[in-house]
């Protein structure tokens, strides 16, 4: 068998599981019920979201909270600051990919 198969969770409870932790790339899968999300944080990579289900309501550097719905990739530039979650009844789901992985990421390349 030359790929690799991975599994992910199918429940509606919060979940953050790491799928895939390689150098080219961390994914993770996120699950939110109704008022739940990630602690307010900085980007640590390039950060593409990928929506599966529901809204995910994001808040980056000091800009008002924007919403976006199943079928939406958001790309987020490296060390933005972050909050992330789900306000609405709707469990949101999602897929995350860093690209590079975080520990890849060479902390001179963003210092001007």
């Amino acid at each position: 068998m030359i790929e690799t198969v991975y599994s992910y969770s199918l429940d509606d409870e919060k979940k953050v599981e790491k799928l895939i932790d390689n150098d080219e790339a961390m994914i993770n899968h996120m699950v939110f019920p109704k008022n739940a999300g990630l602690p307010e944080h900085y980007s640590n990579s390039h950060v593409y979201m990928t929506v599966l289900r529901g809204t995910l309501t994001l808040q980056l550097e000091d800009e008002p909270a924007r919403e976006y719905q199943k079928g939406s990739i958001v790309n987020i530039p490296y060390h933005t600051k972050m909050n992330v979650g789900n306000v609405h009844d709707e469990v949101m789901e999602m897929f995350v990919i860093k690209a590079p992985n975080p520990r890849c990421y060479k902390e001179e390349a963003h210092e001007a």
